[in-house]
């Protein structure tokens, strides 16, 4: 072989080194957001990779154009498309599509930019209709609604009726394929369905009923990665298409390819029979650049597959720098991790206030010991989310749920300044100096940020009344915790007001600007933001469009910004855009999961439908946050331990009345199985303080206790925590874990087995919840040519006959294989 031209088939990578700041990645900006080189970010006047947009057959959507991509002129021009009604309004920056009633599967949209043309991916589905029914006993007084995690829980956005007097309310939706939760809203009752046998406890002391609603293709279609050819002029990527019973065969019409944001030309595209090859220029690949493909056949679409490159190699095959998709991040609640200056260690005095709810100790310089000591280093760990840094009220609250105890404002959510940082913390220098010392170990800084409430001796409050809402509801009810019903508006305490910014363009301009002044004075890396769903959509674009403008592009930086929001797919994928949010917290995924691991007789099929689903959301290579546990959840462990059920509705008193302790040894082999696949699936790992040697816990504030290390650790936490560094090690040392695709070959009742393939390895994951021993098989593709399947924590070697591995995996526990 001519010794310039280097062909890469799937093998083995070296060990990579850690990962670093080279002079290459000194240069660029996510894959998220940045997908050019550095060469040619300065000439582009499109700063994103534009993501792909989701339109339903016959129905109107309005975008916002800068939700799709950052630019400092969008005076742009739509060409016609056949299938898709285009409207696009400069002045308002509104973008209307609709597709036309019978177009279901993939296209690109065109448009031209300062003389470049340009396209964006759109997939148009048809929507399932189900038609919901319930028969009272008695006629409703004033109404029989639905509610559901469709719309978020709306007592009384969905009416239902009966058309025909014969008793029974009927409405019909349209829904995408997934797992429904819902409820009947009998007057002001709210009912599981009697004639649907799924159900799940809600935690409320009643059941939410269980609808699945099936794909409208039934048929696999997947398009595999197969491996790439690099040489001097030229990379070649190639691609497998299959598809269960193909209508015929594969043309180059039902093939799309995109580099960047531009259409891969069709004469690059090589069709053979189902192989598909597309050669590149090296001279169009330098710097950073991102491939997508994607088949669509008679309305049925493949993944779409996203091949991460750099100078024409992909990224896996010659990369030791950084993206946001390498993130493992490691969540800290400053105050209850480690006391490393006890000086500055001083209870809030309240005769009322518990020591579960005072503040503990935890500071600043404590996680720099920890950092200095190599704690997260040895962990593998590369993100750490630290929770409020803001100074905080020196008084105790009564809150206002039942029985009103008394809390601190220990977890730095009651912010009495907006640039101060909490003394017992320490100070803003301190700060600066963790976040060196972080950079200087390859670690990023993620900061938790307060954009909806202060406090109300926030100096915001007393001086700027106008810029917070009103407590008192027009009805006279206080306006607290009504989460859903006035999420806008509502106070999460009578002492903690929140921001109108539908009503205060001053304040909304003035927490947006101080979220920059943190990343200015400190150089964090990003921000966990607070309760996003509370705050209004603009809020967020002003301030992506500030991190944009005023940070990422000029400084050649790339911030991270996650959220937390509790509510449905359509609620929290509102946030997750260019202009807005990289991701959230995938709360809902998490819900099954726990769901599916804990309980025997559930099946990994409904996660696997769960998994799908946010993956024809967010996309493959997403970058959604994956939990266990979360300073808002019960701890894993108190449920694997059967301290607690799932959504049991005492959580908060048993952990003031019996907090759990862990019994059973087999519970932290379920925790660590639950890792297993949280560290191996899409998105971005998450681990709260504590996960890594089964802390337990009831809701809050069990679930924050002291952090604890070293010796203060019994065997079997130091056993798993040893579990723990090898699996974050495998998603460190393997790029298919990070940025390859997803496809489920076993899922059942016991065991979960899916492959990640990237253009540089495949890397299998097999499950076994149950508490013996299972033996399976799983089938390959006959064009993978796979003949060996290696364990990659201890070297044992598995034949592949035929495209069929056998194994047998341990009782509750996992195995990862390299496939060869």
């Amino acid at each position: 072989m001519n010794p310039s031209h280097e062909k890469l088939f799937y093998k083995k990578n070296p060990t990579k080194p850690e990962l670093g700041m080279s002079q290459i990645t000194k240069c660029f900006l996510a894959f998220s957001l940045i997908s050019f080189s550095c060469q040619s970010t300065l000439h582009e006047p499109i700063h994103a990779l534009i993501q792909h947009v989701v339109l339903h057959a016959g129905k109107s959507d309005t975008l916002l154009i800068t939700d799709l991509f950052y630019a400092q002129d969008y005076s742009l021009n739509f060409q016609p498309h056949p299938d898709i009604q285009v409207n696009y309004n400069q002045p308002s920056g509104k973008l209307v599509l609709k597709p036309a009633n019978n177009f279901e599967g993939f296209t690109l949209l065109t448009f031209r930019l300062q003389g470049n043309e340009y396209q964006f991916p759109i997939y148009s589905r048809v929507k399932q209709r189900h038609v919901f029914k319930y028969q009272p006993q008695e006629k409703p007084d004033f109404r029989m609604n639905l509610m559901g995690n469709f719309n978020d829980w709306n007592r009384n956005s969905l009416p239902m009726h009966d058309e025909d007097n014969d008793g029974v309310y009927e409405i019909e939706l349209k829904l995408d394929p997934g797992q429904y939760l819902y409820q009947f809203v009998v007057d002001s009752a709210e009912i599981w369905d009697p004639e649907n046998p799924n159900k799940v406890d809600n935690g409320f002391g009643s059941y939410n009923s269980v609808v699945s609603i099936p794909p409208r293709h039934t048929d696999k279609s997947f398009l595999h990665v197969m491996g790439f050819e690099a040489s001097d002029t030229e990379t070649v990527l190639t691609f497998r298409y299959e598809r269960e019973n193909q209508p015929g065969l594969l043309k180059h019409t039902q093939i799309f390819a995109l580099q960047n944001n531009r259409e891969i030309p069709q004469d690059k595209i090589k069709l053979r029979d189902n192989q598909i090859e597309i050669g590149l220029d090296q001279n169009d690949l330098q710097g950073k650049n991102v491939i997508r493909v994607i088949a669509t056949q008679a309305g049925q679409t493949t993944n779409l597959q996203t091949i991460h490159l750099l100078d024409g190699l992909p990224l896996s095959a010659n990369y030791d720098g950084w993206s946001w998709h390498d993130a493992i991040i490691y969540a800290i609640m400053i105050d209850r991790y480690h006391d490393g200056d006890p000086t500055n260690t001083r209870p809030v005095q309240h005769d009322s206030l518990s020591p579960k709810t005072n503040y503990m100790g935890g500071d600043l310089q404590g996680i720099i010991q920890n950092m200095e000591e190599g704690y997260f280093d040895s962990l593998g760990v590369n993100v750490l989310w630290l929770s409020p840094v803001n100074e905080n009220t020196d008084e105790a609250y009564r809150e206002w749920p039942s029985p009103h105890r008394y809390f601190s404002g220990y977890h730095g959510y009651w912010p009495i300044h907006h640039e101060k940082v909490e003394e017992r913390f320490g100070d803003l220098e301190l700060l600066k100096q963790l976040v060196e010392t972080a950079h200087k170990k390859q670690i990023r800084v993620l900061l938790d940020f307060m954009a909806n409430h202060v406090h109300q001796d926030h100096p915001f409050y007393r001086k700027h009344r106008d810029w917070f809402g009103t407590l008192e509801l027009p009805d006279g009810r206080k306006n607290i915790r009504y989460w859903d019903e006035f999420r806008l508006t509502t106070w999460f305490e009578p002492f903690l007001p929140s921001f109108d910014y539908q009503g205060s363009e001053e304040a909304l301009q003035v927490m947006t600007d101080n979220a920059i002044w943190w990343v200015n004075q400190t150089g964090i890396d990003g921000f966990r933001h607070d309760a996003v769903k509370h705050i209004p959509n603009r809020f967020w674009r002003v301030l992506t469009q500030k991190v944009t403008g005023e940070i990422e592009i000029p400084q050649n930086r790339d911030l991270y910004q996650i959220g937390e929001t509790f509510g449905s797919y359509d609620l929290i994928s509102s946030y997750v855009k260019n202009g807005q949010l990289d991701a959230q917290f995938n709360f809902n995924l998490y819900d099954v999961a726990l769901y599916v691991f804990l309980n025997a007789d559930a099946s990994f099929s409904t996660l696997d439908k769960e998994l799908q689903k946010t993956i024809s959301i967010y996309g493959p290579n997403h970058l959604m946050g994956n939990i266990m546990d979360s300073h808002d959840k019960v701890r894993y462990m108190a449920y694997a331990d059967g301290d607690l059920e799932l959504n049991s509705s005492d959580a908060k008193e048993i952990g003031w009345t019996n907090p759990p302790e862990v019994d059973d040894p087999r519970s932290y082999n379920e925790a660590e199985l639950y890792l297993a696949y949280l560290l191996t699936i899409p998105g971005v790992p998450t681990l709260y303080y504590g996960d890594e040697i089964g802390m337990t816990g009831a809701a809050d504030p069990d679930n924050r206790r002291m952090m604890r290390f070293g010796d203060e650790l019994t065997t079997l936490e130091k056993q798993m925590l040893r579990g723990v560094r090898s699996i974050v090690k495998l998603r460190r040392t393997h790029s298919a874990l990070r940025y390859g695709d997803f496809q489920t070959l076993l899922a059942n009742q016991h065991c979960f087995v899916y492959l990640r393939s990237d253009m540089s390895e495949r890397v299998l994951t097999a499950l076994n919840k149950n508490n013996q021993p299972q033996t399976i098989t799983v089938q390959f593709p006959d064009f993978y040519e796979a003949t060996r399947a290696n364990n990659l924590i201890n070297g044992q070697t598995f034949r592949i006959s035929k495209g069929t591995l056998s194994m047998t995996l341990p009782p509750i526990g996992w195995l990862v294989f390299g496939i060869e």
